[in-house]
């Protein structure tokens, strides 16, 4: 069964439904929604039901539209599996994300249901520990074989092992000579249970909450699953036999060990309180360089250990805000909702849950991000617009502060603003070498307008600022109108604009125009008005940069043209058109390689070059899961010529511009992923989601 196939079929379904489609001997099922709704799961059951009922026992769940499973789900796919068994079928899985295969590995369900390829349903892509020559070796000569300690470290920490009474892993770990990870997935190795890396969906909250919190905290355990009577339990001692023995008795059951650090564990614990089970890492303890810069009197810090003290709020505030410029994050959500406030961060381009704090802390939250911008915290009917700066790891950043009256109360969203993140250097935007040189073409040109296309989020706004910063000299005036001003650049003249008194784009150009600019930047061109100063600007020795909301290059010509700019005008100012997307990198510390199949050779022309190694990552605590961490650049640039002028003038109609970039070979923004894609830095499906976006 083809990807192609797999895509055409969810995109049809509704959630909460399950679809079925039967290929040749077998039936796939298609969920659609998170296993942990007892509405999807009677419907899987009803789907399972009505094909033994029709003879078909040989299953495949897709679960390409499930992102959570819980108990519950665990317990209904082992019961569905059974009975196929006994009607002499079978159940697989496939398209599991990351997060689900790590549940059937820790719960050993995997061991009870494959978990297949899409392309190859005998492949199995969960592979459990090896533990082969493992079992019975004495830890240290464990640790000695695979070369991660000496024998005289060895022999040192037996030694110190029979003063101190502790465990020989306690000792090792201590003193540094192994980390705690290393550690810990030799142990289980050596007995043959699975480490894990503790982060949100990892826990059922339903089963955390059966044993008393107190009690976790004591044994330093987190309960995840509970299936059929089996607990899988995190532990960083999984030769605790008492320990395991009182939970046993406390909640009439097995356990099935899982090694998890000890700092997760803990973390995890001191989280529960808050209802936070899922998202409990995002709080971690505040580092000692983080302040929060009031903007009320200029240079007055304030100490996050000083407000620290004084509200757990405070520390819930200043701990996202970290973990979001550690992170990376572009936007952080702040969203109350019926039962529950909800925390999501932008990364790479799409939102992820972070944590849920109770429903209560979330006037607390907000009334602490205004006092921290300088607005009303009595003002709970009307938007409410700020910033603030906050000092972490280094350096300033800057947070736009966004406040939105909702149902259940205030949205805040948080724009966040890192200098040390913003590219500034055209080398830097992710260019290929033949692109770089046509951009610095164009911006060495004294006079004409270069336009820079895309959709919202496109990477846009960075691109004019990486030009601003490779025209900017003292020799140079150069001049921004932007709506706001994002960086503040040095020796460049930014305004903003206010349309809230009338001072608009075209009001503004006019005006910076008289200021004898070399350089204008207009962050947007909007309307009619912008689009012909512009233009004349252009055309009266001035370098001109702005950015069109079109989808191609090529489109920038008929959005001007369609916005009233005369074509013989828009021909002579014209230099030069950049269109662009964001697409997101292969996470580096999940990243695994894989061959091209047939079909996909075939589709893009592949049949010459052999066996086509092509990457993707499988999802990991770093990058979230998703199997991509960081976002580069793909372009495509057109230079204008006298040609491309006299189609201009003559109005071409989008068919001619199309054969006109056929005619000059000019690499477009799909030919451009397609080449990052062979060079292993992206994925086909990343390229496809960002160009038809």
């Amino acid at each position: 069964m083809s990807d192609a196939n797999v895509v055409s079929i969810e995109e049809g379904l509704s959630p909460g439904t399950v679809t079925k489609n039967r290929v040749g001997a077998m039936t796939h099922l298609f969920p659609r929604g998170n296993l942990t709704e007892p509405e999807l799961l009677d419907a899987l059951r009803a789907a399972v039901d009505e094909s033994i009922a029709s003879q078909e026992v040989q299953l495949i769940i897709d679960m390409v539209s499930v992102s959570l499973v819980d108990s519950c789900a665990l317990e209904t796919l082992f019961d569905l599996r059974q009975e196929l068994a006994r009607a002499g079928g079978w159940l697989k899985v496939t398209n599991a994300k990351p997060l689900i295969r790590d549940i059937f590995l820790v719960t050993g369900l995997d061991q009870v249901i494959d978990i297949v390829n899409s392309f190859n349903i005998d492949k199995t892509e969960v592979v459990r520990p090896d533990t082969t020559g493992s079992e019975g070796i004495r830890m240290g000569d464990l640790l000695v074989n695979k070369g991660l300690l000496s024998k005289e470290k060895v022999e040192e920490a037996i030694v110190l092992q029979k003063k101190s009474g502790k465990r020989l892993g306690q000792i090792i770990v201590s003193k540094g000579w192994v980390s705690e990870d290393v550690f810990l997935t030799t142990l289980g190795e050596q007995l043959g249970i699975p480490h894990i890396v503790m982060r949100p969906g990892l826990v059922d909250h339903d089963v955390f909450a059966r044993l008393d919190l107190e009690v976790s905290k004591r044994l330093k355990v987190v309960p995840m699953f509970l299936v059929h009577g089996e607990l899988t339990l995190a532990t960083s001692d999984p030769q605790a036999i008492a320990s395991f023995s009182e939970i046993e008795e406390k909640l009439s059951c097995k356990i099935r060990p899982v090694l998890v650090r000890k700092s997760d564990i803990i973390k995890t614990l001191n989280e529960a309180g808050s209802d936070n089970i899922y998202g409990a890492e995002i709080i971690e303890d505040l580092d000692d360089d983080f302040e929060f810069i009031d903007n009320a009197p200029p240079d007055d810090y304030t100490g996050i250990d000083e407000q620290a003290a004084g509200s757990p709020v405070i520390n819930m505030v200043n701990s996202i805000i970290q973990r979001a410029v550690h992170d990376k994050v572009s936007d952080i959500h702040i969203e109350p909702s019926q039962k529950k406030c909800r925390v999501r961060f932008r990364i790479d381009g799409l939102l992820y849950e972070v944590m849920t704090p109770r429903i209560d802390l979330h006037p607390a939250l907000v009334s602490r991000l205004k006092v921290m911008a300088n607005l009303d915290i009595a003002e709970r009917r009307m938007p409410q617009d700020g910033r603030i700066q906050v000092h972490t790891q280094g350096r300033s950043v800057d947070l736009r502060f966004s406040s939105l009256p909702g149902l259940h109360g205030e949205k805040v969203v948080l724009r966040v603003l890192d200098k040390n993140q913003s590219i500034l250097d055209i080398e830097k935007l992710g260019m290929q070498a033949p692109n770089v040189v046509t951009y610095r073409r164009l911006l060495d040109r004294s006079y004409g307008l270069i336009l820079v296309t895309g959709p919202t989020g496109s990477g846009k706004t960075t691109s004019l600022y990486s030009a601003i910063n490779y025209l900017n000299s003292l020799e140079k005036n150069i001049v921004t109108i932007e709506d706001p001003v994002e960086y503040q650049l040095d020796i460049v003249n930014q305004n903003p604009v206010r349309e809230n008194i009338g001072l608009s784009f075209a009001k503004m150009l006019k005006h910076v125009l008289r200021q004898d600019p070399d350089v204008v930047m207009v962050g947007e061109i909007r309307e009619r008005e912008t689009a012909e100063i512009a233009v004349q600007a252009a055309l009266t020795g001035h370098l001109v940069l702005s950015t069109l909301h079109t989808n191609d290059s090529i489109g920038a010509v008929t959005r001007m043209i369609d916005m009233g700019v005369e074509p013989y005008l828009l021909s002579s100012a014209l230099i030069g058109v950049v269109a662009q997307r964001l697409v997101r990198s292969i996470c580096p510390n999940c990243k695994t390689e894989f061959l091209a199949s047939p079909e996909m050779i075939e589709k893009y022309g592949w049949q010459d070059q052999g066996k086509v190694r092509l990457s993707k990552g499988r999802g990991c605590a770093e990058c979230y899961d998703a199997g991509y961490r960081g976002r580069m650049g793909i372009h495509e640039i057109i230079e204008t010529n006298p040609e491309l002028q006299r189609l201009i003038i003559a109005n071409a109609s989008r068919d001619e511009l199309t054969d006109y970039l056929n005619q000059h070979e000019i690499k477009l923004l799909f030919d451009d992923g397609i080449d990052r894609v062979r060079e292993g830095q992206t994925t086909i499906e990343e390229i496809w989601r960002a160009v038809n976006s």
